[in-house]
């Protein structure tokens, strides 16, 4: 927590900034508060009145996170389906979650992990990368936002998502969020940081909620640790298996994995470790997921950037059918993978990239006549945006870009991503 607060004071960005760079974003401290929320934000801050307040917002928005209450059925809490054990991310295989005023509304996407959002970039339709060692004038395309189609930028907009979906934490509006807040046993503690008339003004005291929430997201021991056993080994403190070396070679080899392309793997060039994603957006093809009750409906297709859910590019085809690359650090702890949780093995993931195109009867459903239906959750009219470089764009029957061996080893690699604070203990692993 401490080097979080040091590096936003040496920033000139005391806790609760904008911070567009990170992805979050809070709202200002520095700023009149008439001029943020009636009130409820502060003044200018001294550097140690801005380390306190960061330290309560976090506690505050701890409490909140694995506060049930806040639900509408008063059965759900953010940690339902982020689980701090499992990543942040969900503890079970399920391709969606269920939620709602009774727990009987069923999501549309598979639940991403929330750890390591804090260096996506914001949105931006056409992406210049100027770190890239390549041409700095090439056009990367779609790039960043939060969510799996990146519609929001900022912390304390994804923490309103949940708190008012009709099919998660199922609050009708505002209102109902802040009426829950006022009777949580930490009532007092929001009071504190806010002010003790704070529930009288629902709109602020719902801002309140969505930046202790985005606050305690960006805690840096709980969200970003760096602290698996490839960070190790890039620190020079640490070995890998040669199985694990040898896969993360197939990982970075062009002709090979080819992971690496959007999996960034190495090192930023200030140092900072590998967020093992370039947040841009790809069409991939995954297989209809039928478990999703949504797809039940033949006309449905959840196309990622061009909609449903995100409507500013609905009437652009080009975009359709492509969603943010996700880190794939604590990949290994996921038990359903891809937007709509297709996959529930990390190895059929892995397959899936060798031999999507070579041998597509593997993984998409036969028509009446025997016939394979590719890319069965893409309209045809837009496969012309599915991604075709290595190791995809294959002929049926050409060898696969991956032998079984490799497979492995590049799964055995992905296995160095879990944090420290996600492997089992001493004593279980022992009983392994």
């Amino acid at each position: 927590m401490a080097t979080k607060i040091i590096w936003l004071l040496r920033s000139g960005l005391a806790l609760g900034l904008a911070v567009s760079a990170l992805g979050f974003g809070l709202l200002p401290l520095r700023q009149s508060s008439a001029a943020v929320t009636g009130g409820v934000h502060p003044g200018p801050m001294s550097r140690a009145q801005a380390y306190a307040r960061a330290e309560a917002l976090t506690e505050l928005g701890r409490k909140m996170f694995f506060d049930s209450s806040l639900s509408a059925s008063g059965m759900q809490a953010c940690a339902s389906c982020h689980d701090p054990h499992h990543g942040f991310a969900p503890a079970s295989a399920t391709p969606i979650e269920m939620g709602g005023p009774h727990m009987d509304q069923p999501g549309l996407r598979a639940v991403p992990t929330l750890r390591y959002l804090q260096a996506v970039p914001s949105f931006t339709e056409h992406f210049y990368d100027s770190e890239d060692e390549g041409d700095e004038s090439v056009d990367n395309g779609p790039t960043g936002g939060l969510t799996w189609d990146g519609r929001v930028d900022h912390g304390y907009d994804q923490a309103k998502i949940p708190l008012l979906s009709p099919f998660e934490m199922g609050n009708k509006d505002e209102s109902q969020v802040v009426a829950s807040l006022s009777k949580a046993a930490y009532a007092g503690d929001f009071k504190e940081i806010f002010g003790q008339d704070v529930f009288g003004n629902a709109g602020d005291a719902f801002q309140g909620a969505v930046e202790a929430l985005s606050t305690f997201e960006q805690s840096g021991a709980d969200f970003y640790p760096y602290s698996s056993r490839y960070d190790t080994f890039l620190a020079g403190k640490g070995t890998l298996t040669a199985q694990e070396l040898h896969g993360r070679e197939l990982f970075e080899d062009p002709a090979k994995g080819n992971c690496s392309s959007c999996h960034l793997s190495e090192p930023a060039n200030d140092g900072e470790p590998p967020q093992f994603s370039d947040f841009g957006f790809l069409g991939l093809a995954v297989p209809r997921n039928m478990a999703i009750p949504a797809n039940n409906d033949p006309d449905y297709h959840d196309l990622g950037l061009c909609g449903p859910q995100r409507t500013d590019f609905k009437d652009r085809p080009e975009y359709c059918g492509l969603f943010r690359t996700p880190t794939l650090r604590n990949v290994a702890l996921k038990k359903s993978f891809f937007h709509n949780g297709y996959f529930h093995s990390l190895r059929d993931v892995v397959s899936f990239y060798a031999t999507r195109d070579s041998d597509p009867g593997r993984w998409y459903p036969k028509n009446a006549d025997g016939t394979i239906r590719k890319y069965d959750d893409i309209p045809e009219a837009y496969w012309g945006n599915l991604n075709q470089d290595p190791p995809f764009g294959r002929k049926p029957g050409d060898p696969p870009a991956l032998t079984e061996s490799e497979i492995d080893d590049i799964v055995a690699f992905l296995g160095t991503l879990t944090d420290a604070d996600q492997l089992p203990g001493p004593e279980q692993r022992a009983a392994h």
